[in-house]
């Protein structure tokens, strides 16, 4: 079992930066990608971003490429997404997940149901 615990959510001005911290405890070692997700307001949860503990790959919404960063420090088994120029659009709930092994190479990771832990989510309010 993996434990998420996501932070760093707030409310920012649009234009604003924001920096998401997801925790991961427990059997960290079962998961071979991470993911971050953001659902908004009455809508699908989405796809943000991905990356894989072993190289440190990346993978990134297209709507949200070159504004949005994912990274991973592997010692403090933690997480991390960076959010620049962040628009009302944005606000969402974002949520940390983890897709445990086997890795199956076809596969780019970008769906919910690729991931088999989550957290519980934190809120991001982009004010106009």
């Amino acid at each position: 079992q993996i434990q998420l615990v996501e932070s760093g959510g707030g409310l920012v001005q649009a234009g604003g930066s924001l920096r998401l911290s997801c925790a991961a405890s427990g059997r960290t070692f079962s998961a071979h990608t991470m993911g971050w997700f953001r659902q908004p307001p009455g809508k699908e949860r989405e796809f943000v971003a991905n990356i894989k503990w072993s190289d440190g790959s990346t993978i990134c919404a297209d709507s949200m490429k070159g504004r949005f960063t994912i990274s991973r420090d592997s010692v403090k088994n933690t997480v991390y997404l960076q959010m620049n120029s962040l628009k009302p659009e944005d606000t969402a709930v974002y949520y940390c997940a983890a897709a445990r092994w086997p890795y199956f190479s076809g596969r780019y990771y970008h769906s919910t149901s690729d991931f088999d832990s989550w957290g519980q989510g934190t809120q991001v309010t982009v004010s106009s």
